[in-house]
């Protein structure tokens, strides 16, 4: 069993990046290593499933009810988590 963590290729784009609405929920995952973590505690436990890693940062949102303003906060703390 690998127990090393994943280190993307691309190192400089993803220090580099921001996750936005339209940031697929696996793209988050490379971006913050720590976001599993956030999106947890905001209720989003769906991040683990195949078929998420393929929606946007704002449909995995909708799906689970959050508003406008809490996609927001939530974007916010992914960017300031990484």
């Amino acid at each position: 069993m690998n127990t090393q963590r994943h280190t993307p290729k691309n190192k400089k784009f993803l220090q580099g990046a921001k996750i936005t609405r339209k940031t697929k929920l696996g793209k988050i995952l490379e971006i913050n290593p720590d976001a599993a973590e956030i999106l947890f505690e905001a209720g989003m436990s769906c991040i683990g499933c195949p078929m998420a890693m393929q929606e946007t940062l704002e449909e995995g949102c909708q799906a689970h009810g959050m508003s406008k303003k809490e996609i927001d906060k939530l974007i916010e703390g992914l960017n300031k988590g990484k």
